[in-house]
């Protein structure tokens, strides 16, 4: 059933996107030299310093680097200081039954979210022990489903994996992998207004079919756009926030973190 939250004061619904954070059971655990419960811990300050009012906040994928039960209660910790609810969904990285064991008695993995005027709807396009994404059946009818009772809502629908070619050689076969079968089921429901993913560490904002398709930097290491081959940005670590207005347009924008510093370490493989 759907996790139907408090109506907001006004017509609009302000959506903080977090992903990618790749946090370890240890503290002080690096990705490719960034320290990423630091990282998150600064984007989380930027959210506050600049967000009075915040709807929901999506964690979209690769929450955790090793899937242990202390890096999701980490994240959960860190998050905390942003006094909205919040809906996790995994990546590549993410170890789902211990997500789950994590979030049992929390509404953290509802799959739909209904707002006055909006539905967002999450899925699960990972494959257990596989970078690359894929909708299996069963995300593709939770999908239908949520889609055909949305009634005069308008949708966002949000996952992890890319569905579409974002000009990085080395990370475009790791996307979704039956994108086409994802697209089949959106073309029949005009109210989708957006698709929202992580996974690729940087910005990402295109027209397709109607509707916006936006990816978001990590709030650790970044992606270099355009790379042929695996290439860490010089960008900072940031978030998403997206205003979803009353007659379905979207608004949405990036805010990025300053002050920090770090020398990539490429001998971590696999990121």
């Amino acid at each position: 059933m759907p996790s139907p939250l408090p109506p907001v004061t006004d017509e609009s619904v302000l959506l903080v996107q977090l992903s990618d954070s790749h946090l370890f059971a240890e503290t002080d655990g690096r990705l490719l030299g960034m320290d990423t419960r630091d990282s998150l811990q600064r984007v989380v300050a930027r959210v506050l310093e600049e967000q009075p009012r915040i709807d929901l906040v999506l964690a979209t994928g690769d929450l955790s680097q090793d899937g242990s039960v202390e890096s999701y209660r980490r994240f959960g910790e860190l998050i905390e200081a942003i006094p909205a609810p919040s809906r996790w969904l995994p990546g590549n990285h993410d170890e789902v039954p211990v997500m789950r064991d994590v979030c049992a008695g929390s509404d953290q993995l509802d799959s739909v979210t209904d707002f006055s005027h909006w539905r967002v709807v999450l899925l699960d396009s990972t494959i257990a022990g596989a970078v690359p994404g894929h909708f299996p059946a069963e995300q593709l009818e939770l999908l239908e489903q949520a889609l055909a009772s949305a009634g005069e809502r308008h949708v966002l629908v949000t996952f992890h994996h890319h569905p579409v070619p974002i000009g990085c050689a080395w990370m475009d076969p790791i996307g979704v992998r039956n994108a086409e079968r994802l697209f089949n089921v959106l073309e029949r429901y005009p109210q989708v207004r957006a698709l929202l993913w992580g996974h690729v560490h940087q910005e990402f904002d295109e027209q397709f079919q109607g509707m916006r398709l936006l990816a978001s930097p990590s709030t650790c290491v970044q992606f270099a756009p355009g790379s042929e081959d695996f290439r860490v940005s010089t960008e900072a670590p940031g978030y998403r926030w997206l205003r979803l207005n009353a007659d379905g347009s979207l608004e949405t924008g990036v805010s990025r973190v300053t002050g920090i510093a770090f020398e990539v370490d490429y001998s971590v493989k696999g990121y």
